[in-house]
């Protein structure tokens, strides 16, 4: 197990270290060019992968969250919290203008059903007498009519 674990783990560095050097951008490499390292990661099978992680690239953060490539940099979205992206605040404000408007539609009819039950109900009592539970004269005659 160990001697296998003895080529298994160079052989994992220099796979990562020469991803890693894929992966950065040219001007972050330090002391020689970009291919340089790649040559040397895949030559010197455990010297290279340590220099390069030691010695090749720069460490640092950069600001601004760069990527490998050049057009990921230069055309990467900016992200805005909600409540400092205008877009966003204008849509909630179009969206509570939908809803008031919504809600004075809906009011509006409730008073209109509302005042027509009220009209409904002064009507009928002259027509025809309603009962407590809202029956009409003839449905409480046929009730009474059965009892008797």
């Amino acid at each position: 197990m160990l001697r296998l674990l003895m080529y298994l783990v160079p052989w994992a560095l220099t796979i990562y270290a020469f991803i890693d050097c894929l992966n950065t951008p040219e001007d972050e490499a330090k002391h020689l060019p970009k291919i340089a390292w790649v040559f040397i990661i895949l030559l010197f099978w455990i010297v290279g992968p340590i220099a390069w992680l030691a010695a090749g690239k720069l460490r640092n953060v950069p600001a601004g969250g760069r990527t490998p490539s050049e057009w990921h940099r230069n055309h990467r979205t900016q992200y805005v919290a909600p409540d400092d992206n205008p877009e966003f605040l204008k849509s909630l404000a179009e969206d509570n203008k939908k809803d008031d408007s919504l809600l004075k539609s809906w009011e509006a009819d409730l008073r209109r059903r509302e005042e027509e039950l009220k009209r409904g109900e002064r009507k009928e009592p002259e027509g025809g007498a309603k009962g407590e539970k809202g029956e009409t004269g003839e449905k409480r005659d046929r009730k009474d009519g059965e009892e008797a």
